[in-house]
């Protein structure tokens, strides 16, 4: 499973990233000038400043012409996963200060790695497309869903685990590049560590998969209650991202 959707995934960074899917495979970091293309993840309506990705080995860099002569040096000395070591990316930053930008928090992504089944059974409901937009402005769910409904990403599929009338949890997915669903999870506190967090992402997984679309997830370096659900729930970290933001 793991092969299968990592094939995928280098052919959606190559989209975004501006490149080949062989220049994730190289031993030297890549350096790019940024582009939108069709089929991207949409994050903004702008071609990226700075943004730089690792699968593990090399890094590919994607960038506004302006940082290129830096960046063709700087990326040539440091073996790729080591260019998102916080000493190494203070550089960066500092570059990326002269024009006006800051760099990002440090993505954690994943992809499916093995079936999992649920261990838990809550009551859920499932809601899709527009019976979503129900939920939009609830404070509840700042990770499920989007804070409005985004036609460039629109949330696909929510499920909700219920106590009574009462919503325990919702896990949630947008499809930010055609066919890629990307989850997110929120859980109110009165029902945190009982399961339901890794009960409901498995659910929606499961889903995603049987509708022949691909699940993905990401968190950042520090929260392992989100990472332990991504694993519990049979994904595998998979590539790592950062970009840049104005000031």
């Amino acid at each position: 499973m793991q092969n299968e959707y990592f094939s995928k995934l280098l052919e959606l960074l190559s989209i975004e990233y501006n490149c080949s899917t062989d220049d994730f495979l190289r031993s030297s970091n890549v350096l790019t000038t940024s582009e939108l293309r069709s089929g991207r993840r949409q994050y903004s309506p702008e071609p990226s400043f700075f943004h730089m990705v690792t699968t593990g080995g090399n890094s590919v860099v994607t960038a506004d012409e302006c940082m290129h002569d830096f960046l063709a040096d700087y990326i040539a000395k440091l073996r790729g996963h080591r260019l998102f070591e916080i000493p190494n990316l203070m550089p960066i930053e500092q570059e990326l200060n002269w024009f006006g930008y800051t760099l990002t928090q440090i993505h954690h992504m994943f992809l499916p790695d093995r079936q999992v089944a649920p261990a838990l059974s809550y009551p859920v409901k499932w809601f899709y497309d527009d019976d979503i937009h129900r939920f939009y402005g609830d404070e509840r769910f700042p990770n499920a869903i989007c804070t409005s409904f985004l036609p460039e990403r629109p949330d696909r599929i929510v499920v909700c685990a219920y106590d009574g009338d009462r919503i325990m949890g919702m896990a949630g997915c947008s499809e930010d590049a055609p066919h890629w669903q990307q989850i997110g999870i929120d859980v109110m506190p009165e029902y945190r560590s009982e399961g339901v967090g890794t009960y409901l992402v498995t659910l929606l997984k499961n889903r995603i998969i049987e509708l022949g679309d691909i699940p993905f997830y990401g968190t950042d370096t520090g929260n392992y209650h989100s990472w332990n659900i991504a694993l519990n729930c049979g994904f595998k970290p998979s590539w790592a991202e950062i970009g840049a933001k104005k000031k």
